[in-house]
């Protein structure tokens, strides 16, 4: 195999850039060529590629976001699209693709081999809901990002004795909040995949209030509800006085960690090789500590939440 290409598709994630350098690195050292792919499947489909050198990915490891640029491609669900992107691929010579993304990007990933198309997925995406792996480029960041804004809204916190709704991303995964979370020493975490009940978010604002605690952190993943949810039900049921913070985008963007940087380069250079040993399909991920190679999940399911560590942190906010 001597070209193949690299997309970055949905969301950008801290890292991305770090392992698409690996990637053009490692390729270019073992005597291939490397494309790369404008704005995921979509410049798949349009066959906007362009060649890349060392220069290409110098001074981007510390930058987060994607150099490749990212977008959402509902039409490549569509087996038209998706033969286009192969003509377009094998018009331009090359012989196998990896993709950077999330749970859609591999569900288009995993239909181009299903085609005979050799294509290799990394993941990554800040949500961290990915089957097969431990972790996901982008995450650590993230959490890093969540837990530096909480510090200092906390300060605040503190001054006015209020109580403070954090809303953090995570339709259907609620890791970013968990850890997040735990890290800040939150007096409630919601999350998807656990129930709640306000009465006992408020059983635990007093809890603390009687011990003397002049403020309280709640942490509140986007898929449960709004933080001004929130905030509207612990004021009219307790009459508490509360401020709503939502973090957003906010928690994508930044300077990757140095963990999210190792985890990329990692990945990065072992799709490359992957490849090359004439691997078809497949994702890399990590399990035990320990880089994997597993195939794409067929049943489309997100990777499951530690929820002892969700009873950790409810026993730890006592």
């Amino acid at each position: 195999m001597k070209k193949i290409a690299v997309l970055t598709s949905g969301g950008d994630a801290p890292g991305m850039n770090p392992a698409i350098r690996a990637i053009v690195r490692r390729g270019i050292f073992q005597g291939m060529e490397i494309f790369g792919v404008r704005l995921g499947f979509e410049g798949l489909v349009r066959g906007d590629y362009f060649s890349m050198d060392l220069g290409s990915v110098g001074d981007i490891i510390h930058r987060g976001g994607t150099m490749l640029r990212s977008a959402r491609c509902p039409q490549f669900r569509e087996e038209e699209s998706q033969q286009e992107a192969l003509r377009q691929l094998r018009a331009a010579g090359i012989e196998g693709l990896i993709v950077i993304g999330g749970d859609g990007s591999f569900q288009g990933a995993a239909q181009l081999t299903k085609r005979g198309f050799p294509t290799i997925g990394i993941p990554g995406t800040i949500d961290n809901d990915i089957r097969g792996t431990e972790y996901t480029i982008g995450f650590d960041t993230a959490v890093n990002t969540v837990v530096e804004a909480i510090d200092k809204i906390r300060d605040t916190a503190s001054s006015h004795e209020r109580t403070y709704v954090i809303e953090v991303m995570g339709r259907d995964a609620g890791d970013i909040a968990l850890w997040s979370g735990l890290c800040v020493g939150a007096e409630s975490i919601l999350i998807p995949e656990a129930p709640y009940d306000v009465e006992d978010v408020i059983a635990r604002i007093d809890h603390g209030n009687r011990r003397g605690k002049r403020h309280s952190i709640i942490v509140v993943a986007e898929g449960v509800c709004s933080g001004m949810e929130i905030a509207k039900s612990l004021e009219a049921r307790a009459g508490l006085e509360t401020r709503v913070t939502v973090l957003g985008h906010l928690q994508r963007g930044g300077s990757p960690t140095a963990y999210d940087r190792m985890i990329a380069s990692k990945m990065g250079a072992q799709a490359v090789d992957l490849l090359l040993e004439g691997e078809k399909e497949g994702m890399i991920g990590i399990q035990s500590g320990k880089l994997v190679h597993v195939s794409f999940d067929p049943t489309n399911k997100r990777q499951g939440l530690d929820l002892s560590v969700y009873h950790l942190a409810r026993s730890l906010s006592i």
